[in-house]
Order: structure tokens, then sequence, then C-alpha cells
């Protein structure tokens, strides 16, 4: 692959080492009878090992000049799909799965948050989630209230299920080497871990991170919550969202669509 023109607007740094790729499918649990969706197939060497280890593959690469090489591969159980992932909507990708899938990604840093709030979001039929990322984004991906790194990406991470850093990966281990190391994360998605739909939660959410260094308050209001509503809450808004658990969030989230609710029924 080294006379291959790597794309920089495509974020691509492809694998090779065998242990790792072996690697990565025993972080993701892959069993013989599991579906897998991998989003940026790249050169195919990660494709490969997870064709050998679940029962079919549903692969995304949105570079179509890697074309010949990912067909090249081989594979009865593959199906490629040469779209960018996050134009093609959430229900289509779940409609190529008989059943729950597993999502293997070695995701380039400018798609990583996109791509994981599409199918936290909007997926009803993601299992778990293994991902390369960017060692930082790992960090925020994990981070706990009143850390540096937590955030909106930690909070809705939580909201899903117990996200962990499986192993770091040097830079090194890359063709062409990025400039920073990275990680693999791992979370079991856990959809009724909350009694809450998951649209309720990232609208507040949303709005609560929307300035890092404003209280709750000052975030709601230029959401468009009436201050004097807000008020009569149960809740101390004088807080920072950086300061809220998940659970935190979800009480938040109830009773502000408890107050949307009686505004409506006025």
């Amino acid at each position: 692959m080294k006379s291959f023109n790597f794309k920089k607007r495509f974020g691509q740094n492809f694998l090779s080492d065998t242990n790792l790729l072996k690697g990565i499918c025993s972080d993701a649990q892959i069993l013989p009878d599991d579906e897998v969706l991998e989003v940026g197939a790249g050169a195919g060497a990660l494709t490969r090992e997870l064709c050998h280890a679940a029962k079919r593959v549903v692969a995304f690469e949105i570079d179509r000049d890697l074309k010949p090489v990912l067909e090249g591969l081989g594979e009865e159980n593959l199906t490629l799909v040469f779209e960018d992932v996050l134009k093609v909507s959430t229900k289509q990708i779940d409609d190529m799965f008989d059943k729950s899938f597993k999502l293997v990604a070695n995701l380039p840093y400018y798609i990583t948050s996109p791509i994981i709030f599409k199918f936290l979001k909007e997926s009803e039929k993601l299992f778990s989630l293994t991902v390369m990322v960017q060692k930082e984004v790992g960090a925020r991906m994990v981070a706990k209230p009143g850390s540096k790194d937590y955030g909106l990406l930690s909070a809705s991470c939580a909201f899903f299920g117990e996200p962990k850093i499986l192993r770091n990966v040097s830079r090194k281990m890359f063709f062409p080497a990025p400039e920073v190391d990275s990680c693999i994360v791992g979370m079991k998605i856990e959809r009724k871990k909350f009694d809450i739909s998951a649209d309720s939660f990232f609208e507040v959410a949303k709005a609560c991170f929307k300035s890092r260094r404003k209280t709750l308050l000052n975030n709601l209001v230029e959401a468009g919550y009436k201050k004097a509503e807000l008020a009569g809450l149960d809740f101390d808004l004088s807080r920072r969202a950086e300061t809220l658990d998940a659970r935190e969030l979800v009480c938040l989230a109830k009773l502000l669509t408890s107050l949307s609710a009686e505004e409506r029924s006025k």
C-alpha cells in the first residue's frame, strides 16, 4: 500500500500488524454467529480478520479508489458499501442486518464524535461498539464528572453503557504514522439503562454542555427555556454541566420534559 495515494481529507492511517488486528477482534468479542459493521474498511486488513471471526461483515468505505483492493479480499461473507456512512440513514444500515450487530471501526479523528453519536442515538440494532480513536478522544469517552476531559461525549456514552479503554495503540503501528497515539474503547449498549428516551436525554444534555463554563441555568435559558419556569425546578441550576453524571442529567431531562408538557397543555 506504500504506492497508494493516501488522502488527508479521509484521515487515512492503515493498520497491518496481524497480532493487533486479531487483538481488536478479541476486544470486540466477535463470535462465529455475529454480524459486524465496520466503518472505514481502508485497505481491508481488519476487514479480513473480522470476516474470519464473524458470520457476516458489512464494511463501509468512503474512498472508491480502494474498491479494487477490498473486492480483491475475496471474502464470501463480506458486503462492501462505498458510501459516506454519515450520509446513509441509520435505519437503512440497521436493515442490512438480520439481528443486532457489533460495530468495529478505526475512526478518523474528524468523524469520531459524529459517528458515535449517530449510532448511539439512532440505531435500534447496535449491540456494542469497539472503536480505535485518538487517545485524547478515548479519554473523553470514559471521563468522569469533574475531570477536565468530561463533556457531552462522556455523558452520552455513560447514558448507554460503561465505556472502557481496552488497550493503547502506538502511532508507530499505523502507515502512514499519525501525529498522535490511539486507544481502543469498547462498550456494550444498554438501551434500558435509564427510563427516558435518547432524544429527550440528548436534547437536554446538548443544551447543558453548550458553554462549558456557564451554569446550567444560563445554558438552558439560552436554549429557550424561561427563567421564571426554571426557578421552580427541584434542581440546583447553579451547577455546571461538567459536574453532573448521566443519572443527574436524566433527572434534569425528566423535569424539563414535564415542564415542556405542562406548557403544551396550557
